[in-house]
């Protein structure tokens, strides 16, 4: 007998009813690295004559997950939060090359999508917090012909589609769901 299993890459949740988004995303990944993302490494900590001091190392994550740093090469960055990178940074310079090495690995600027029946739509700034609505406003909010019962948010993480209801999500937080970095909000035409 032969037993044939469904995946799929991403979900539908509403958020009408009992299950909200913001319960069914894990804060963790808010924090994660993506491809793309810029990574600022700082070093100190080491001798004034040493090439790493003063050093602010800077860089996009390219596509296959890694950045390029002095002495160790390739790390792989894309998946990981910035207290794991630096941590896995720092074990890997101390004490091979170094004994004492403080390493401080933090992103640039983190971004947001908003697109189709919004005002100003396009890249926006992350900032921690942002929830639909917020978001939405903070791009110039729903054109004329926007259908406000059907907006998606897609999870960059995970490819999670979450269909909300926009006047239902203004008047109850717990319809709100939080947009994290690389997130995209699709706002459809309404047909009438």
């Amino acid at each position: 007998m032969l037993l044939v299993g469904c995946g799929t890459t991403s979900q539908d949740i509403s958020t009408n009813g009992t299950n909200h988004p913001a319960q069914t995303s894990p804060p963790p990944e808010i924090a994660r690295f993506a491809i793309g993302d810029t990574v600022i490494v700082n070093f100190s900590g080491l001798p004034s004559g040493d090439p790493l001091v003063a050093s602010l190392h800077q860089e996009p994550i390219k596509d296959d997950g890694t950045i390029s740093l002095p002495y160790i090469d390739s790390v792989v960055a894309a998946g990981k939060t910035a207290g794991e990178l630096q941590t896995e940074i720092h074990d890997l310079y101390v004490p091979k090359y170094y004994f004492n090495l403080t390493v401080t690995v933090s992103s640039g600027d983190r971004v947001y999508y908003v697109g189709g029946e919004i005002k100003g739509e396009g890249r926006n700034l992350y900032v921690d917090g942002t929830t639909l609505t917020k978001a939405i406003q903070s791009a110039g909010g729903l054109t004329d012909f926007a259908n406000h019962h059907n907006i998606k948010l897609i999870r960059a993480a995970t490819g999670q589609v979450i269909t909300v209801d926009y006047d239902a999500a203004l008047q109850s937080p717990a319809e709100d769901p939080p947009v994290y970095p690389n997130d995209q909000i699709n706002v459809s035409k309404r047909l009438w």
